[in-house]
């Protein structure tokens, strides 16, 4: 039988790949993976085949099947991104639609609007689910997730697109959103007093009130219920 293995019948001739790829092609991941491949159709360790092919940039996850006699069928599955990770002193990571990070060329993303996201080591999926989470519930301020930053004490900031500044404090996320949407209720009414300016900043570190600075103006206390300010 080693003999057998080892015949040159038993080369591998083709590698069929799978799978809906926008960032690869399949004959560049052919030519990325064909050195790394070591041993026949028989003996070719499989698993090692898996590494080489989730070493290919943008691929997540890769199965490799043996299609008799001489070839490999691998199905390929890519990231897909959803927003930047900010890294100090270092270019931004990606993270995909899972809540990983992943490194690829930045050059090679499509989407233009992607937020950042910022947080301790391992948070990247509980930073994701956050600005997941508070997206629908800031979107009557029409303004998008800019970034969302988690701090090594734990609590959560959210800049918009057009610079506003949220600082949201610490707590569960169910907690985090009651206190965000009162202030999405509420400020509609106090910035229709001055002349719609824009948010600056809000503090909503506060259980039953936020500060909040407007455009040309300083900092003022507002009570968090709808209409009522102080």
């Amino acid at each position: 039988m080693d003999s057998a293995a080892r015949s040159p019948w038993f080369n591998l001739r083709q590698i069929h790949v799978e799978g809906e790829v926008a960032h690869n092609s399949a004959e560049s991941v052919r030519r990325h993976v064909s050195p790394l491949l070591q041993g026949s159709y028989l003996t070719m360790d499989l698993a090692q085949a898996r590494t080489a092919f989730e070493s290919v940039p943008w691929v997540r996850r890769a199965e490799v099947r043996r299609v008799w006699p001489h070839d490999l069928v691998v199905r390929i599955e890519e990231h897909r991104p959803v927003a930047y990770w900010a890294r100090e002193g270092a270019e931004p990571l990606l993270v995909n639609t899972h809540g990983e990070l992943f490194e690829a060329n930045l050059g090679d993303v499509e989407e233009d609007d992607l937020p950042t996201l910022q947080g301790p080591t391992g948070t990247s999926l509980q930073v994701m689910t956050m600005w997941r989470t508070l997206s629908p519930v800031l979107a009557p301020l029409r303004q998008r997730i800019d970034r969302v930053v988690l701090s090594d004490r734990g609590s959560w900031r959210v800049q918009l697109e057009q610079g506003s500044l949220l600082e949201l404090g610490r707590g569960e996320s169910d907690r985090i959103v009651v206190r965000t949407q009162r202030f999405v209720q509420s400020v509609g009414h106090i910035t229709a007093r001055f002349e719609h300016r824009a948010i600056e900043y809000a503090d909503l570190r506060h259980s039953e009130s936020y500060a909040l600075r407007l455009a040309g103006m300083g900092t003022t206390p507002v009570a968090m219920r709808p209409g009522k300010g102080h």
